[in-house]
């Protein structure tokens, strides 16, 4: 890779910090790596182990790990740092921060992006960061100015000297840091939130204007000289591969300069990216159809529900729900079902990689850059610090971009080997809906006792699904004793007190279908069938459906405080206008405590319009509450889209859907009016992302059962005449 290529990747922030001229960036090994404070200041023009850069131009660089894909990291985390390092916001610039251990994720151990936990496992380390850098500037200046450093503040990127009215910018100090040889604090007191002026604030979006204008540069926007686009024709079945093919044809297409195949398929490399995929279209390809052309929804659905009568892995078992089951008053069973779901980010998968024969630079849209790097380097013989992965702009992502085969990326790369030249292969809506790694289709079946006052006194749960974790990289940390953890998160350790309370799993072998998480991961099935559920108790025992919540989470205070929120925000004790109807979920997922109401009206046909939704959040604290409205907005919206319409379809190995007009995003005259009501526990600060995507389901199932009598229990509701206009 030549110099001049890389100097393109790197974003505008290496110009405007001034690194030329002398920029520091101020090296601490934080304590959340598990690792003794190192006050050594790194000086000149590096990167290196820290998340705070300061150029003589009182520029202030922040080193983000975490990706940005609409979830506002690059804003969030920029704040943590201003709360302590009081710096002028309109001078802050952000980086990618390099792949190195010192910006693994405090709680994965990894470079990643995932769990709505961005703002969350930042929230000690930018804030020390920042705060130890903070000392370092008030020792200088006492240094400097010969003054005790009691007598000093700080404010907008100065040190104040407020006796003798003397002000230093942080970047006239670098000089005295470097000659006097300033070091940090071994440990640090951080800002009590009393004290806070940037964090709780609304502050605008980091690379909002870049976005509004159109200059942002997204993974498929990336160029570099000579560079072509290539487009794959992958199997149309699952588990299929090339028998034979003839290029002849493609290569008559203008602009096509080569076809070749890789492990996915055929590739077509072109001037263009429509030209490669006219070339691509023009193929000839004879294929291995494989092993899996019985693959289909309706097979798999009626095998879970068989296996769902039998005994699975236990994953949680407190008292004896079967027992209590046998004595209970009344007793009730039902099945839920979920498809499959992709992930359909509005920006298509898209690489660029440029291999030489000891490196590869590539330049992606990624959520899991440290183990795209690591799948890359074992793709290519090469050691991991000779692959550097440039992280883009996400226009949207939902967990399809952190595949842990890194499949879209390793495709790039191979298709690039031996070219010389940098390679884009872009897949196609199409390919990506036939090729995708979904959410995985899952059968819940559950039984359920009351005791003689209508009140839930057993529960005992069935969940079977493919597991996302069984035979990646991540199966040891996530799966003992075959039992995937996230088939059931959602499901343990309710804050509902039911005595009994059984939760079994099942994940059956993986066959042809890739899983991967989607937003809220499990949370997407598990609440909707437990929050249904419970909905059906509380029908059954003549309960209230928010009473019985408020009843059975009164000893769990965060979720009761929400609740009872939620009452006075919702309205829940007056009635409803004529022909309007309601219907409740909450739950905890991610750290975060949420509810949500759904007020909708049904005509005699079926079709609904949403009226209302309105949510609580308890997410700690709120680092930038527009911020918390809007990803709330977003995930009702994203998780509304599958609700209502949202399915994948297998027959005969086959995906049904392609793109857009049978795989229906909401549309913006289907958007409900939505109200967010933050609560502000004081609890760290948690995550936003995930947690409202999954509660639309049940919210809606559940107002739909309040309007018509009828309990849906199978999504999409569009299965069942239900249609949202």
């Amino acid at each position: 890779m030549s110099d001049s290529a890389t100097d393109q990747s790197r974003r505008s922030f290496l110009k405007a910090s001034g690194v030329a001229t002398g920029s520091f960036l101020f090296g601490f090994h934080l304590p959340s790596h598990g690792r003794a404070a190192d006050a050594t200041l790194a000086s000149g023009p590096m990167l290196a182990n820290t998340f705070i850069r300061i150029s003589p131009d009182n520029t202030i660089g922040i080193l983000v790990n975490h990706a940005e894909f609409g979830n506002g990291a690059y804003t969030a985390l920029p704040m943590l740092a201003a709360e302590e390092l009081d710096f002028d916001w309109s001078k802050v610039v952000v980086e990618d921060a390099p792949i190195a251990p010192e910006y693994f994720h405090s709680q994965y151990g990894e470079y990643l992006t995932g769990g709505s936990t961005s703002t969350g496992s930042s929230w000690v380390p930018m804030r020390t960061a920042a705060a130890k850098t903070r000392v370092m500037l008030l020792r200088a200046a006492s240094q400097h100015w010969s003054v005790g450093i009691d007598s000093l503040s700080t404010e907008d990127g100065y040190v104040l000297h407020d006796s003798s009215k003397r002000m230093i910018s942080y970047g006239e100090l670098l000089p005295v840091i470097r000659s006097h040889k300033i070091k940090a604090p071994e440990s640090i007191t951080l800002k009590p939130s009393s004290e806070f002026t940037v964090l709780g604030t609304d502050v605008k979006r980091l690379e909002g204007p870049e976005k509004v204008t159109g200059t942002a540069i997204f993974g498929i926007d990336f160029r570099l000289p000579g560079q072509l686009f290539a487009s794959a024709a992958r199997p149309p079945i699952y588990g299929g591969s090339v028998k034979s093919f003839n290029p002849s044809e493609a290569l008559k297409v203008k602009g096509v300069k080569k076809v070749k195949q890789i492990s996915a398929g055929v590739v077509v490399l072109a001037d263009t990216y429509w030209n490669a995929r006219k070339g691509r279209d023009a193929l000839q390809i004879e294929w291995h159809d494989g092993p899996f052309t019985d693959l289909s929804s309706e097979k798999f659905y009626a095998e879970y529900r068989e296996t769902s009568k039998q005994p699975g892995l236990v994953a949680e078992d407190k008292g004896d729900a079967i027992k209590a089951l046998q004595s209970a008053s009344k007793t009730i069973e039902s099945v839920y079902e979920v498809p499959y779901l992709a992930h359909a980010a509005m920006e298509p998968l898209s690489c660029t990689a440029l291999v030489a024969d000891d490196r590869c630079d590539v330049w992606v849209g990624t959520q899991y850059q440290g183990n795209d790097q690591t799948v890359v380097a074992n793709l290519l013989g090469l050691p991991k610090d000779a692959v550097t992965i440039n992280r883009q702009l996400i226009g949207g992502s939902f967990g399809r971009r952190s595949s842990t085969t890194g499949d879209y990326v390793a495709d790039s790369v191979e298709t690039a080997r031996g070219e010389d030249v940098p390679v884009q292969l872009i897949w196609s809506r199409e390919e990506d809906m036939h090729a995708h790694f979904f959410r995985p289709l899952f059968v819940h079946r559950i039984k359920a006792g009351l005791d003689d006052k209508g009140m839930p006194i057993a529960w005992h749960q069935v969940a079977v699904g493919q597991s996302i974790m069984q035979n990646t990289i991540q199966e040891a940390k996530y799966m003992a004793n075959g039992l995937d953890a996230y088939s059931v998160d959602g499901l343990v350790n309710q804050d509902y007190a039911i005595a009994n309370h059984r939760i079994e799993s099942h994940n059956p072998e993986k066959l042809g279908i890739v899983p991967l998480w989607w937003r809220s991961v499990a949370q997407t099935h598990t609440t909707f069938a437990y929050e249904c559920f419970l909905d059906e108790l509380a029908d059954l025992g003549g309960k209230d459906p928010f009473e019985l919540r408020l009843e059975l989470c009164k000893d769990a205070p965060r979720m009761h405080n929400l609740l009872v929120l939620l009452g006075e925000k919702a309205e829940l004790n007056k009635p409803l206008p004529e022909g309007r109807f309601r219907g409740m979920a909450s739950h905890q997922a991610f750290g975060t405590y949420i509810a949500e109401v759904v007020e909708l009206s049904v005509k005699d046909n079926g079709d609904y319009t949403i009226e209302r939704v309105c949510c609580v959040v308890d997410c700690g604290f709120a680092v930038n509450p527009m911020n918390v409205e809007a990803q709330i907005q977003g995930g009702i919206a994203y998780g509304l889209t599958a609700a209502a319409m949202g399915e994948i379809v297998l027959v005969g190995g086959k995906v049904q859907q392609s793109n857009f007009h049978d795989y229906k995003p909401l549309r913006i005259a289907q958007m409900p009016a939505i109200d967010v009501h933050i609560l502000n526990s004081g609890e760290t600060a948690t995550g936003v992302g995930e947690p409202p995507t999954a509660l639309i389901a049940p919210a809606l199932g559940n107002a739909l059962f309040a309007a018509t009598g009828k309990r849906l229990r199978t999504l999409p509701f569009s299965k069942h005449g239900f249609n949202l206009v």
